[in-house]
């Protein structure tokens, strides 16, 4: 028999209000990435997963975007309660099985997805749970007597459904239900249970944001490196400068597209991780990186940052010239700057300064630019 279709439906359309700061918890960075960026990529990372799709409140599209920025997912509008979320999500899936997800619980073990898929595959829907291990009584401001815990669960998400049964579950349902393994009970449809995990527990309180930044910051150290790029003018322009063409009559000279701000951001980043320099990993006497587009540099540094489970902080680059003028492309800049790198915006800085028509830049010979990149790696053993 043939595997099923393996979509992952990650449920982000909440606002987050109880976590408090202004910014929906799904977008507030943990670890220097996004809470919603965090859960997606457990879910694109996993082998068994064929397609992610998020569901995200509308007016959060920007948001989302920078969240999200350079995964293969899928958006589709969510609505005012989980359950419209998750019926709304499930028209941009394929039938098969379906791993409904809260964006707001951000570290999904793997481990926990493949119990899942094999629960699943003998019953219509499978769920993580935890014992209930402490006390539990009914109370507000006077406590009342305990209620036996015995077989009582916590129940948690990823929760695994086939599609098709999902979407009858939902047919049936006469109005909002808090999770799908409710609404599936309530069908008539069979749940299994899976062991949860701690790491699965939702944020939803400020103190729960104290656990996942503690938890994120395990084992990284912080690391600083620098870049520094020069470039003669030669040729027509425009000059391309963060992957984005700046009109100007002149062009840069060099083997690649002469990127100043990419290429010192790459050595900046490359220098952070101890790896290098541009030179070894794309060397100038490489016929196939003549006329490259940078981009393929920086990406490159960040993917190995990465592969070494390290998070990029921030970048702040520094062009130095007398001309073109930077300000009118600083946005454009740092936008593109920071969508090569799948990090914020604002994890991105970019900034033009003179000489004050001293050196080579200030006779109008070329453009420089400097770089400092601040990232964190996972320490070894």
């Amino acid at each position: 028999m043939a595997e099923p279709f393996i979509n992952a439906l990650i449920v982000a359309a909440g606002r987050g209000e109880r976590m408090g700061g202004g910014l929906p918890k799904q977008y507030r960075l943990l670890g220097g990435k996004a809470v919603l960026r965090h859960a997606v990529e457990a879910f694109v990372d996993h082998p068994r997963v064929d397609r992610v799709a998020v569901a995200i409140a509308k007016g959060h599209e920007e948001l989302a975007d920078q969240a999200l920025a350079g995964l293969d997912v899928t958006i589709a509008l969510g609505g005012s309660q989980r359950s419209d979320s998750v019926r709304n999500g499930l028209s941009a899936l394929r039938p098969g099985v379906v791993l409904v997800h809260d964006a707001a619980r951000p570290f999904c073990p793997p481990r926990v997805i493949d119990r899942l898929l094999q629960a699943v595959s003998n019953s219509d829907c499978a769920v993580p749970v935890l014992p209930a291990a402490d006390t539990l009584a009914r109370g507000g401001e006077w406590l009342e007597a305990p209620v036996d815990r015995a077989g009582l669960v916590r129940v948690q998400t990823p929760q695994a459904c086939h599609t098709n049964k999902l979407m009858d579950a939902f047919s049936r349902a006469s109005g909002s239900t808090t999770d799908e393994s409710t609404l599936m009970l309530a069908a008539g449809f069979s749940v299994a249970t899976v062991e949860g995990d701690p790491m699965l527990d939702k944020l939803t309180l400020p103190s729960d944001w104290d656990r996942a930044e503690a938890h994120a910051a395990v084992g990284l150290v912080p690391r600083t490196g620098l870049g520094f790029d020069v470039h003669a003018f030669g040729g027509e322009g425009p000059i391309m400068l963060g992957g984005v063409p700046v009109p100007f009559p002149r062009g840069l000279a060099g083997h690649s597209d002469a990127d100043v701000v990419l290429h010192a951001i790459t050595d900046a980043l490359l220098g952070a991780a101890g790896l290098g320099d541009i030179g070894q990993h794309f060397p100038p006497s490489d016929v196939q990186w003549k006329g490259a587009a940078s981009d393929i540099f920086l990406s490159h540094a960040a993917e190995l940052i990465r592969d070494l489970q390290g998070i990029i902080d921030h970048v702040d680059c520094t062009v130095i010239g007398e001309e073109p003028k930077v300000g009118p492309h600083r946005s454009a800049i740092r936008d593109n700057v920071a969508h090569i790198l799948k990090v914020n915006a604002s994890q991105v800085s970019i900034k033009a300064t003179t000489t004050e028509r001293l050196g080579f830049t200030g006779r109008g010979e070329g453009l420089a630019a400097q770089a400092v990149a601040n990232i964190r790696l996972r320490v070894a053993g």
